[in-house]
């Protein structure tokens, strides 16, 4: 009854204030009326009202307050008041009272509001607020067991208003919005003052205070799932790290907080923390074994941070990996994942289908839990892993991707080594990069939280290093080398003179061939390796300076070069042949490349060299398109006419025409008009012969051979000829052939655009790219108006789905090509109307 009594005076009482305010002019009655309502704040001893009062005024009638003084902003007794009045009786009613209720009122008024003073006073206040601790008020309210009688509605509009404040504020007051509204100093405040809740939540439960962290949990969810859980939580997971450290309760409360943190927003959390704590010890302090008790913590952690989100750096996969392992309630998890992972690994189809940063994702993630294991448990899991071991590397090394075999080797050696098949592992030849490095080094075990050692403490310190170069033995051998000291009566020859020998030359058995018949008979029929090695050397400059001669044994020499194998272990024996056979195709163009087309497809051949066939074909057409100059023509072993002239010539005018010429040569002008006369025209050697390059390539492609397979398991070979052939159909830009070559492109590469090798679709989207940058505009419209809409559909597919990164970027520039040809004929199309 008391408490009716009670409710039906202030009613009366806030009733009258608003009546007084509103109709009053006078500014003594206006102070008198908002101290009186002030009084329901004030909680100190001198206050004029009980505490039965203040609390039933904050209850139900603090909101309603709020909104009239809102709406009154503009109102003129508010303005009648000097400055000192309107901060004291206006301002401090946001300050004081429930902080959730003034946030509220605080975020309605400034999104209704247009911009005026009235807005700025309002932005000012809610500045105060923030700056105030307000918010840790606010979060501390909803922890005590009492403040949870609000509805689900009121909890869910608070959330939304205190995670989304800087995208509020920046609709409003956008360009103009003051700095501690900006995300990157907001988010930490909001960070501290949920540090700040939760310090007094663990004082308060060891005063025996129950306490509740469910709205806590529920503001951090909701700020990480809107993407702020880095800036959030690389404030509190260092210092939670700290007080969890050797405070039991601290590590009850953080994993109470965790426990409440709602099911849609846990993966947003939990992926954050891994990314901000430094090791397992310490993410199993913060979150203990949410994964044994929350099914979502458990997919996640187990799961999609393992094999499906591959975005994390190896530190946070040593955090995941290490927090399972370092409980032997959680170690379960790590055998499932261990067992997840191996399948991953070694699945041909993921190999083929998904990108290289994720196999190489699952591949760190494999080396660093086995490293994990105990030896009971690799003893169990042995079988599996073995299968694991076998089945991913052989669909590794049948992958046409270099980095892609050399993963599977490197996993295959590190899995075979911590098995210890009795001194039996296995080792691959590859070329070691950083990657690799990497990755053979997940395998050892490796703990993240231990403190890095003090500077000066190591073997290597540059203390140690400078005491060895100083030390008296080292002046010793220093200075007196070979053990003879300054003192020495025995005579040396360190005085004279050493003789210049830089230019002999040595002298051997056998001279470089002089005729090319010499050097084919030579590669031919000889035995000795000195011999065959100096006609090897001296091929190519014979083939290039007796045409004639080359023309008649090109391809008698072509054909003994490609089957020429490395019997003798001669340097840089592939760069040599392959430069020699170029040379040939280019000086007997048609016979030349008839002859290796032709082999191409025949039987008994390796897929080595068929791929030399394909490499050559592509350089000498390159060399073919080029424009013949001056430095072509010269030959590489000996210095030019021209330039013996300049060193012979004493003539004085001369040398001021090369120190000009060097001046010139050092100068930078911005501009200066034409210094060089205009490129001669040179004929394009490449284009009336772009068919005998092109087209027979395109013969018996789908015919398997005994040893060779094109459309089936020699895909490495079927993507290099793609992207040979788009090569060739670059290089026949503008040749009058180029629109027939680009129609029997796209009618072959049609068929596997779909392959399953990303080596074949990166072919296939660069010789799409080919045909758009090659053929002419009015062309592509007319000859291919069929298939464009299609083509056009299928490259957007390809740009937004498939797993390469590469293919897609073809995919996109494709499109970009495509695009530009078709609006540079329809532009020309429509200048000839006009002119007609």
């Amino acid at each position: 009854m008391e408490s009716v009594s009670t409710n039906a005076e202030i009613r009366l009482t806030v009733a009258q204030s608003f009546r007084t305010l509103t109709s009053s002019t006078d500014c003594k009655d206006i102070i008198a009326t908002l101290q009186a309502l002030v009084s329901y704040l004030d909680d100190g001893a001198e206050s004029k009202t009980t505490s039965a009062e203040r609390e039933e005024f904050r209850r139900a009638h603090y909101s309603r307050t709020l909104q009239f003084l809102v709406s009154n902003i503009q109102a003129d007794w508010l303005w009648s008041l000097s400055a000192a009045h309107r901060a004291e009786l206006w301002d401090n009613w946001f300050l004081k009272g429930p902080p959730d209720q003034a946030l509220l009122v605080l975020m309605d008024a400034i999104t209704e509001l247009r911009p005026s003073t009235s807005l700025d006073h309002l932005v000012g206040i809610t500045e105060k607020f923030l700056q105030s601790g307000r918010l840790a008020e606010l979060l501390w309210s909803y922890c005590v067991q009492s403040a949870s009688s609000d509805s689900p509605q009121l909890r869910e509009t608070l959330l939304g208003r205190i995670s989304a404040l800087p995208d509020i504020m920046a609709n409003k007051l956008h360009p103009d919005i003051r700095p501690c509204f900006l995300p990157q100093q907001y988010y930490p405040l909001l960070a501290s003052e949920m540090l700040a809740a939760l310090e007094r939540t663990c004082h308060a439960l060891r005063d025996g205070t129950d306490c509740s962290l469910s709205f806590v949990a529920q503001t951090l969810g909701k700020v990480c799932i809107q993407g702020h859980s880095g800036s959030v939580l690389a404030l509190m997971a260092p210092r939670l790290c700290v007080c969890t450290r050797s405070d039991m309760l601290w590590r009850r409360v953080c994993w109470k907080l965790l426990e409440s943190v709602p099911q849609r927003w846990m993966e947003s959390v939990l992926t954050g923390l891994v990314q901000a704590v430094r090791g397992p010890d310490t993410l199993g302090r913060i979150i203990g074994n949410l994964v044994l008790t929350n099914k979502k913590a458990q997919f996640v952690m187990t799961h999609k941070l393992l094999l499906l989100q591959y975005k994390y750096e190896t530190p946070a996969l040593r955090t995941v990996l290490g927090y399972l392992a370092a409980d032997r309630d959680r170690r379960p998890l790590l055998i499932q994942a261990i067992r997840s992972l191996s399948q991953a690994w070694a699945n041909p189809s993921a190999i083929r289908h998904t990108p290289l940063e994720q196999q190489l994702y699952v591949s760190k993630a494999l080396l660093l839990s086995v490293s994990l294991l105990k030896d009971s448990e690799l003893q169990e899991l042995r079988s599996e892993l073995l299968q694991c071991m076998l089945g991913g590397m052989q669909s590794h090394l049948d992958s046409s991707v270099p980095r892609v075999r050399k993963m599977g080797m490197v996993v295959g050696e590190c899995l075979s080594s911590r098995m210890d098949f009795k001194g039996a592992a296995l080792k691959f030849e590859y070329e070691p990069d950083e990657e690799t490095r990497e990755l053979l080094s997940l395998i050892t075990p490796d703990t993240c939280d231990e403190p890095e050692p003090e500077p000066g403490n190591g073997r290597d310190s540059p203390e140690s290093v400078s005491q060895t170069s100083t030390s008296p033995q080292n002046v010793t051998s220093q200075s007196q080398p070979g053990g003879t000291g300054p003192g020495s009566d025995l005579d040396s020859d360190d005085d004279f003179t050493p003789y210049d020998m830089s230019a002999d030359q040595e002298t051997g058995r056998a001279s470089p061939p002089r005729y090319l018949r010499d050097c084919l008979e030579t590669l031919t029929s000889s035995e000795d390796a000195e011999r065959v090695e100096l006609s090897l050397r001296a091929a190519e400059s014979l083939v290039r300076t007796n045409v004639f001669a080359a023309r008649e044994i090109s391809v008698q020499m072509t054909k003994v070069l490609l089957h020429m194998e490395d019997k003798y272990r001669i340097s840089g024996f592939l760069r040599l042949r392959q430069t020699t056979m170029v040379a040939l195709a280019v000086t007997a163009c048609i016979p030349v490349t008839q002859y290796l087309t032709t082999e191409f497809y025949s039987l008994n051949y390796s897929l080595r060299q068929r791929l030399d066939i394909l490499e050559v074909l592509a350089l000498a057409a390159q060399e073919l398109s080029a424009p013949i100059s001056d430095k072509n023509v010269s030959s590489s072993g000996g210095r030019t006419s021209a330039e013996l002239s300049l060193h012979q010539s004493d003539d004085p005018a001369h040398w001021r025409q090369v120190v000009e010429k060097r001046i010139q040569s050092k100068t930078k002008r911005i501009s200066k008009g034409a210094t060089q006369p205009a490129a001669q025209p040179t004929p394009n050697r490449y284009a009336p012969v772009a068919g005998y390059f092109f087209f027979p390539l395109l013969r018996n492609y789908d015919k398997p051979q005994v040893t060779f397979d094109l459309l089936g398991s020699d895909h490495l070979v079927l993507g290099r000829l793609i992207h040979t052939l788009g090569l060739l159909m670059h290089l026949a830009v503008n040749a009058p052939i180029a629109a027939q070559m680009g129609r029997a492109l796209l009618d072959f590469v049609w068929a596997v655009r779909y392959h399953a090798d990303q080596m074949v679709r990166r072919g296939v989207l660069f010789a799409v790219c080919s045909v758009f940058l090659s053929m002419p505009s009015q062309s592509l419209l007319v000859d291919l108006s069929d298939q464009l809409f299609e083509t056009r559909t299928w490259l957007a597919d390809v740009a937004e789905g498939d797993p390469d990164e590469d293919c897609r970027s073809l995919a996109v520039q494709s499109l970009v090509l495509l695009d530009k040809s078709l609006k540079k004929q329809l532009e020309d199309q429509q200048a000839l109307s006009l002119e007609s």
